[in-house]
């Protein structure tokens, strides 16, 4: 349930240096990818040869960055990177603040739950726990996900900057399927509805057969500061969730509100 998509700028690209450039998107490109790559995909992918492309890789190996599969010789995203991206969420206190009311939360709705925060104007998956059901989402930490058409997504336009849900409601609204709002206008409608009652769904918005259903997290200064949410099949998320799936949700983003502190 990615939304990551290609960016696409007609600005020049800000000086810098150009190896380095190449040696860190063979490190995302390896990241996004589910099975490990051969060094002639890489290239390929990335538009270099195999000569330079080889050498970056032995630099991110030495370093942790990529390991290479013996048997095949294939190359996937080193382990080093998994440390280093815990390390860093883990700066994050609504990660740590929420991890033990997210689990409970899951273990009382039997679905998935995610915690999404807004980093450089993008939201952005920081926790996913798989639920009890059949269904595990591809959804990881790190996922960018649409304003406009999830539930996360709402709950920010709605108790967020005025600034970024002006922006976002006169901008291009990507059509994910049949049932996502890409009118600014009807957004708008929704997000004064989201705003009045406290929480958010997104039915069939962004995978058909999916909902979720995403309530705010405030600080003690009633800003916002992250946003929680069950994902699950609409057979067991409907668009009109059920009362105690509503209550379940927004209970458990007061009590992470009501265990955040001010720290320097």
């Amino acid at each position: 349930m990615s939304t990551d998509r290609p960016r696409e700028s007609g600005k020049p690209a800000p000086a810098g240096t150009s190896t380095l450039d190449l040696a860190l998107h063979a490190v995302e490109y390896l990241v996004r990818q589910s099975r490990p790559a051969s060094l002639a995909q890489i290239a390929e992918a990335l538009s270099a040869s195999k000569a330079t492309i080889y050498r970056h890789l032995v630099t991110l190996q030495r370093h942790g960055f990529v390991r290479q599969e013996a048997e095949t010789g294939r190359y996937e995203a080193g382990i080093k990177l998994m440390v280093l991206g815990e390390a860093l969420r883990q700066r994050f206190d609504i990660v740590s603040a929420a991890r033990e009311e997210l689990m409970t939360l899951r273990d009382r709705s039997g679905q998935a739950v995610t915690l999404c925060d807004v980093i450089d104007e993008e939201l952005i998956v920081l926790e996913l726990i798989q639920g009890r059901t059949m269904i595990e989402f591809a959804m990881r930490p790190g996922t960018r996900l649409a304003f406009h058409a999830s539930a996360h997504g709402k709950i920010w336009l709605a108790f967020g900057s005025p600034e970024r849900r002006q922006a976002v409601a006169g901008g291009k609204l990507e059509a994910w399927t049949p049932q996502t709002i890409v009118s600014g206008e009807a957004l708008l409608a929704e997000i004064a509805l989201v705003r009045e009652r406290g929480w958010a769904t997104a039915p069939d918005q962004v995978i058909t057969g999916v909902n979720t259903l995403a309530a705010p997290v405030f600080d003690h200064r009633k800003a916002l500061v992250g946003s929680i949410a069950i994902v699950g099949a609409t057979q067991f998320i409907p668009p009109v969730p059920d009362p105690e799936q509503i209550r379940e949700v927004v209970s458990s983003a007061a009590r992470i509100s009501r265990g955040l502190t001010w720290k320097d």
